[in-house]
């Protein structure tokens, strides 16, 4: 039975939405590592204090954590019962963010408290770049790891047709 899944993926690919899905499918604590790095207002937390509160959630017995914060990613893919990468296209990225900040525009993110949905420049060409910055060094984690605890979804609708196959019901993404 899988007790501890590791969702990883480009920004605005569903990760926090899926996160959320399976935990309450599943019974499963969430947790959001980008929740453990913003403090209010946006403010980042220490990278050190970051990385030993997201891993003591990885030494639980149970839980399913959202993010793909590289400084951890190794420990959550060994510890996983199941890694879930979103390998979205950028163009998928950038309808993911833009979708859900005409959606969620101003008001708090539940997974990020004190923090309200926005758009920077910054992070706007954070997610174009994305896929070309970051997703190697992803590949490059999970190809270390046991292939048959792995699924990797290039798009929404695969994403969605496996969902629906294991709770038999549609996942909700942006």
């Amino acid at each position: 039975m899988v007790q501890r899944i590791s969702i990883i993926g480009g920004c605005g690919t569903g990760k926090t939405t899926l996160a959320n899905s399976l935990g309450e499918e599943l019974n499963i604590p969430v947790y959001h590592i980008d929740g453990m790095h913003h403090l209010e207002n946006w403010e980042i937390r220490d990278k050190e204090e970051r990385d030993r509160m997201i891993l003591e959630k990885v030494s639980e017995d149970k839980w399913v954590i959202d993010g793909t914060y590289s400084s951890t990613l190794k420990q959550r893919g060994e510890r996983a019962d199941l890694i879930i990468f979103l390998d979205y296209s950028s163009l998928a990225q950038i309808r993911g963010v833009l979708g859900r900040y005409i959606k969620n525009h101003g008001k708090e993110k539940q997974e990020i408290p004190g923090c309200k949905e926005q758009m920077t420049l910054e992070f706007f060409i954070y997610t174009l770049k994305w896929r070309k910055n970051k997703r190697n060094k992803i590949i490059e984690n999970i190809n270390c790891i046991d292939k048959n605890k792995i699924l990797i979804f290039k798009n929404r609708r695969e994403l969605n047709n496996w969902y629906k196959k294991e709770f038999n019901r549609n996942i909700k993404c942006i």
